[in-house]
């Protein structure tokens, strides 16, 4: 688990008790901590206040992702107190089109115990793409989203795909209320570091969390795997970041797996599977590109380039700053340079590149925290961010 986000979990639960109430949008890629901030909305609101489910995970047909999603539901069809409702619905389930509608019906119309509003936490909102190759079923993502704001009931929505959530509820209606999900910072990061025991005191805590934050950019999966591998450790390699991130990344091991696991979906989730891995190398060896120069390299045209970084995009494995591409994740970027190739590295090799790697992400370290009352006299920095979304400080 994630160190708990009070500021974020605060902001859904008013969202949730506003007149009318809001929807929040959680956004955050891989492994930030999405799933944690639902699972534990859901502990604030109590047993049975919510209902919690994972489209990603129970995605099947829609007759099939239906009956389970109604099947676990702690909430009844309105107008039809002590039924189950699986019983309630089973003669609606003659084809995809039907489902889903019942599925929307059910979303719209049910009810909690005491005729309490229902609130319905929905995990990877975004994957109902995967039903729109079933007839009739053409863009339901829109179809369900308008659903939503046509009703009393409550909802907070995630999805790891940014680029597309923006472009969903960009029109949408303003009871939508996006929220990025930011990465830890250092003081989570030293958070975590004492909940999982590592560290002799505060100040060698300090230390090991501003390397683990620079490390590790602050995303929380990754955090929590090299915090784990810390507490694993002990002799010369006790207390050294960099020796457990070498460790982590050694193929099977812990890290490896969540790399793995996000390149690989991410890809499958975006056209041109080939073509895309071939420009993710091309950056794992060097970066930020222009259009031009990764069209040189890929040997492919700029207007054929340009679709494969816009897909790209469209999955959140690169960002565009000033027209010249780099990997939205560096330690992915690592993980690519290291395994996108006919064979695993050596030992030697693994350790040369993460030595590499260290050192230039080490200098970003945000320095220590001043004692309390004192003040950090900073230049102002540019902000040159190409979009537009609401952040939690």
């Amino acid at each position: 688990m994630i160190p708990e986000r009070p500021v974020i979990e605060h902001r859904i639960l008013a969202a949730l008790n506003a007149t009318p109430a809001r929807i929040p949008v959680l956004l955050g890629g891989c492994g930030t901590g999405r799933t944690s901030l639902l699972r534990r909305v859901s502990q604030h609101l109590g047993d049975r206040g919510s209902h919690y489910f994972d489209i990603e995970r129970a995605a099947s047909t829609p007759e099939g992702f239906c009956t389970a999603v109604m099947r676990d539901s702690p909430y009844m069809l309105r107008g039809s107190p002590g039924q189950n409702q699986v019983v309630d619905f089973k003669g609606s389930m003659s084809d995809a089109r039907t489902a889903f509608e019942t599925l929307v019906r059910y979303l719209q119309e049910s009810v909690g115990p005491s005729n309490t509003s229902p609130i319905f936490l929905i995990d990877e909102i975004l994957e109902l793409r995967t039903f729109e190759s079933f007839p009739g079923l053409r863009g339901v993502v829109r179809e369900i989203i308008d659903a939503f704001t046509k009703c009393s009931n409550r909802f907070v929505l995630t999805t790891r795909y940014a680029s597309r959530a923006h472009r969903l509820f960009r029109d949408a209606s303003a009871r939508f209320e996006v929220i990025y999900v930011p990465m830890l910072s250092p003081v989570e990061v030293a958070a975590t570091l004492m909940r999982h025991g590592v560290g002799r005191d505060d100040a060698e805590r300090n230390d090991l969390s501003r390397m683990i934050h620079a490390l590790t950019n602050g995303r929380p999966i990754y955090v929590r795997t090299l915090t784990e591998a810390l507490r694993s450790m002990d002799g010369a390699s006790s207390g050294d970041p960099v020796s457990a991130l070498a460790s982590q990344l050694e193929v099977d091991a812990p890290l490896w797996l969540v790399c793995r696991f996000s390149y690989e979906l991410r890809l499958h989730r975006a056209r041109g599977y080939g073509a895309l891995k071939a420009i993710l190398q091309i950056l794992a060896k060097e970066e930020p590109f222009t259009l031009t120069e990764i069209a040189h390299r890929l040997r492919r045209t700029p207007g054929s380039t340009k679709d494969y970084l816009t897909w790209l995009e469209d999955v959140d494995l690169i960002s565009v700053r000033k027209k010249r591409y780099s990997f939205a994740d560096p330690l992915l970027r690592l993980w690519v340079r290291l395994y996108c190739r006919p064979a695993s590295p050596t030992e030697e090799e693994l350790s040369r590149e993460v030595q590499e790697y260290a050192v230039l992400r080490l200098p970003f370290m945000e320095p220590s925290p001043l004692p309390s009352g004192t003040r950090r006299v900073t230049e102002p920095i540019a902000d040159d961010k190409a979009w537009s979304i609401i952040e939690i400080d």
